[in-house]
């Protein structure tokens, strides 16, 4: 396969005629939509008046919950979110009324005109407070194995903490956006930006009280999700749609990135509480932690996201006796949601934690305490969930990246420039990352395809996958293009349709490669066999030649008599004759994921098919004067199993590694008492920009490791980088450490924010002092 292939929206990308939802040709009778939102975070709605804005020229419908004609209710697992408030008010930004108009203007004028009376209650903004109170939102999940008590008796030492990782905007450039198009009877097409289309098809189905069948959701390319879209472009699409049902109109809904930013959920703050006991070489014997999410004000995705923490709670190290437990509270915020991670990046974030902790404690470098707890190949290689940890790549990677990292030579460096240097400081730390890949909701490991080969030889493939940038549709196209053997430029990847793809499963979990590629390999095996059949027939009967539908290679545009290789026909010319000979050339393709499954009750199963792995080393430079740091180097090597495309697997690698750095350093979202979220634009909330990368950024495949059982022995590269920007955060507080000569523990949080560095080094130096 060309592992060169570009992405096969690039060109569109670059030249800016790529189609997006909005830029899809507008009807004149189009409307534009607004949402009345919630001002107060608690309370209820004592009375509302609509009639003047009902009459503002131009306005088309104004809707509260009453005028919903189906279901109230838009909770992807529990019902327990409204798709309009029916009395009570739990967030600032809640929808309460939508809008329609004829312009923008007007039905932001129109919201300006709503009358409405609301009484305000205490509200629960902080996760602490939520805890305190006693807002659980669902029982306590719990994972354990081996003796916890005893484990505990009989250690050496015995460390405690508790330690926050913050919110995190998906920034995703194309806001979430929505154009529902009502068609004849009950039909509603609705292009939305979503990840998810046949979970968007079902809730707008649901809120319009009309059969699935009747509507129809179309995606050709999203401007980007990193989870965003999961469930939370459903909102729009639902808001949407009720409008364009009661206007009998073409209806667009687009969030301005204020409006989106203050109305959508974030990544879970976590707040964990841990316990660990090791020997004094650093063998970890036993952990107890808590992971507490902070849910927002609904369930969401909260459950799946905290079992997923839970999952990874361990990251890539063995403990023989390990208690987690995951607890989601309920806050008066938007519902938080699924992020790139899902949940694995807290989890891995308390873990890497406390291998800091006991470093300090035992004054050895932590990489060394990561070394010795890895998991193992015949041994120490169970999960506390119960999984064996297969084809174990974490030896091999840092046998690499510490030689190619020259990871001990700038240790002594940056002690040396530490002990050289007053006012500045150098951190050096490696993290590893085992990842995880499928959903752990087993059913939703399926996927479908559509594959149409038509009388000139090109390919239409339609699949339940999603493009939101990342290049799914592109490797799609080359595994069809390999299957098929014939080149990919016959080749198109069509926007993925809920009316062509049934029942789909979110575009999600990192699994869109896997799930979606085998479902389309289905198909062409299928596809192939037909036109072997036909064609080793043609060979016999033309060519005297006796061969079989088995004899029948697809290469390099032909399809081959392999024991007469003479014997060749291009392919366009044999799916000529294929279709004189009456054969289908349109066939379906199916996948589900074998051997995998979890047991809530008993917090034991098989919920992984594979794992990731990867491993970074980061090197920082701190200002102790400004709190300021700059990442000096990151090395990165990654296992991709057998890559079905470098570029693009090196550019999600790096693209996680950015955000994850994002999520680590500058991305701190902060609400007032009154839960209004201060920092809703880009000029106050800070994503990484080109001077906060790696000076030096060297990223790397492992190679020579293909993955067994998968399509095209591949392995999935969405979500699992991410987790390597802990190396950045982990970096920095050994340079902060350095300020004690590593002697004292630095208490610093995600985000390790420019400010959190210069409180965490203040503190050192106050305790130095004591």
């Amino acid at each position: 396969m060309n592992k060169q292939t570009v992405h096969e929206s690039s060109e569109y990308h670059v030249s800016g005629k790529a189609i997006y939802i909005d830029d899809i040709a507008e009807s004149p009778e189009l409307l534009h939509a607004k949402v009345y939102a919630s001002e107060i975070p608690a309370g209820v709605i004592k009375s509302f008046n609509l009639e003047k804005a009902k009459r503002l020229k131009g306005v088309k419908a104004v809707l509260s919950h009453k005028d919903i004609p189906g279901v109230n209710q838009m909770g992807p697992i529990f019902h327990d979110e409204p798709i309009l408030s029916a009395g009570k008010l739990e967030f600032v930004g809640q929808a309460i009324f939508l809008v329609a108009a004829e312009t923008e203007e007007i039905a932001t004028e129109a919201i300006s005109l709503i009358e409405i009376e609301t009484e305000e209650t205490d509200a629960i903004i902080r996760l602490e407070d939520a805890i305190e109170n006693g807002e659980l939102l669902h029982p306590v999940r719990k994972i354990e194995c081996g003796s916890i008590e005893k484990a505990f008796d009989e250690a050496e030492n015995i460390i405690e903490g508790r330690f926050h990782t913050g919110a995190q905007e998906h920034w995703y450039l194309e806001t979430q956006i929505s154009l529902a198009i009502p068609g004849e009877g009950k039909e509603m097409k609705v292009y939305c930006s979503t990840q998810h289309p046949s979970e968007t098809q079902a809730l707008v189905a649901e809120s319009l009280g009309v059969m699935k069948h009747e509507v129809e959701v179309e995606i050709r390319r999203m401007g980007g999700a990193f989870g965003g879209k999961e469930t939370q472009a459903n909102h729009v699409a639902i808001w949407a749609a009720l409008l364009a049902n009661t206007t009998h109109k073409p209806v667009k809904l687009r969030l301005s990135r204020d409006e989106d930013q203050k109305m959508t959920g974030k990544r879970h703050p976590f707040l964990i509480n841990f316990e660990a006991a090791f020997d004094n070489s650093g063998l970890i014997k036993a952990v107890d932690v808590t992971l507490n999410a902070d849910s927002g004000y609904s369930s969401d995705l909260t459950m799946p996201i905290i079992e997923r923490a839970m999952f990874h709670a361990e990251n890539a190290y063995f403990i023989p006796n390990m208690r987690i437990l995951g607890k989601a509270w309920k806050t008066n915020l938007p519902s938080n949601t699924a992020f790139r991670g899902f949940g694995g990046p807290q989890g891995m974030a308390g873990m890497e934690n406390i291998i800091d902790k006991i470093a300090r404690i035992l004054n050895k470098d932590a990489a060394e305490i990561r070394y010795i707890n890895f998991y193992r190949q015949k041994d120490n290689n169970l999960t506390p969930y119960g999984q064996i940890v297969e084809n174990n790549r974490l030896h091999i990677i840092w046998d690499k990246i510490i030689k190619t990292s020259n990871y001990y030579k700038r240790r002594e460096a940056v002690i040396f420039f530490n002990s050289n240097n007053t006012y500045k400081k150098r951190g050096l730390a490696i993290s590893p990352v085992k990842f995880g890949i499928s959903f752990t909701t087993a059913f939703l490991n399926q996927a479908g395809a559509l594959v149409n080969i038509y009388k000139d030889g090109s390919v239409l493939v339609n699949h339940g996958g999603t493009e939101m940038g990342q290049g799914l549709h592109t490797k799609i196209q080359m595994i069809a293009s390999a299957e098929l053997g014939i080149d990919y430029k016959s080749i198109k990847v069509n926007a993925t349709n809920t009316a062509k793809i049934p029942n789909t499963s979110a575009t999600a979990a990192s699994s869109g490669s896997d799930l979606n590629g085998m479902a389309v390999k289905d198909a062409i095996i299928k596809l192939k066999k037909r036109i072997a059949d036909v064609i080793s027939n043609h060979f016999r009967s033309e060519n005297n030649s006796s061969c079989t539908a088995n004899d029948i290679l697809f290469e390099n545009d032909y399809v081959i008599d392999k024991t007469k290789p003479e014997n060749r026909l291009p392919f366009a010319e044999a799916i000529m004759i294929v279709y004189l000979e009456r054969v289908s050339l349109s066939a379906t393709g199916f996948y589900k994921t074998p051997g995998i499954f979890y047991n809530t009750e008993k917090g034991k199963g098989h919920p992984f098919y594979y794992y990731a792995f990867g491993m970074s080393v980061s090197e920082v430079e701190i200002d102790l004067i400004t709190g300021h740091h700059e990442i000096l180097r990151t090395d990165i090597l990654h296992d991709a199993g057998k890559s079905i495309n470098e570029s693009l697997d090196i550019g999600q690698i790096e693209g996680g590694f950015v955000q994850g750095l994002g999520w680590v350093t500058s991305e701190e979202c902060k609400w007032d008492e009154k839960g209004n979220l201060l920092n809703h634009s880009p000029d106050t909330y800070k994503i990484p920009s080109i001077n906060d990368i790696p000076e030096d950024f060297r990223v790397n495949l492992l190679t020579g490791y293909p993955n067994p059982n998968t399509i095209r022995q591949s392995k999935a590269v969405g979500e699992p980088p991410f987790m390597l920007a802990l190396s950045v955060w982990l970096a920095i507080k050994d340079a902060i450490s350095s300020v004690a000569n590593h002697k004292i523990e630095p208490e610093i949080d995600i985000p390790a924010t420019h400010e959190k560095i210069l409180i965490a080094i203040e503190n050192i130096k106050a305790l130095l002092n004591q």
